[in-house]
């Protein structure tokens, strides 16, 4: 089946709300603005085009890092794949959302300079190295027959 990927640059509009689910898997979701801008030739003016929300979704280690990182108001660049939820109100109206399953995310650099701070590493997750082959020391050199 194929999927709709997509890329959004938009504004944090809610604070990232991290939880565990079932089965220990962390998830992380917020929601982003994207207002396109237009520039009128016949004005010289810019004016905002309407703006389209979405709810990001994200799992594991980028949904730990999305709420260590992300506030409110952030510029971001958002890439995943987008899926449409429809259901009805309780008035009766049909609703739709614009959801991104997010596979990405990144600060907006036009904005200004960010630094990067790597994540360490879990150590169950990485291989001890392996022991040398014969022994570590030896503190005697061998017998040598002459």
């Amino acid at each position: 089946m194929y999927e709709t990927v997509i890329t959004v640059v938009g504004n944090v509009g809610t604070e990232p709300r991290q939880r565990v689910v079932a089965g220990g898997a962390i998830v992380a979701d917020f929601r982003v603005a994207s207002t396109p801008r237009r520039y009128d030739k016949n004005s010289g003016t810019w004016s905002d085009a309407g703006t389209t929300w979405y709810r990001v979704t994200c799992w594991r280690a980028l949904a730990e890092h999305t709420t260590q990182s992300l506030q409110k108001g952030d510029r971001v660049i958002v890439t995943g794949r987008l899926d449409t939820k429809t259901w009805v109100s309780p008035q009766g109206e049909e609703r739709s959302s614009l959801e991104i399953e997010a596979s990405a995310i990144g600060f907006d650099l036009s904005r200004g300079p960010v630094t990067q701070q790597r994540a360490p590493r879990d150590p169950e997750t990485v291989a001890a190295p392996e022991e040398p082959a014969g022994p570590e020391h030896v503190d005697e050199a061998p017998d040598v027959a002459a």
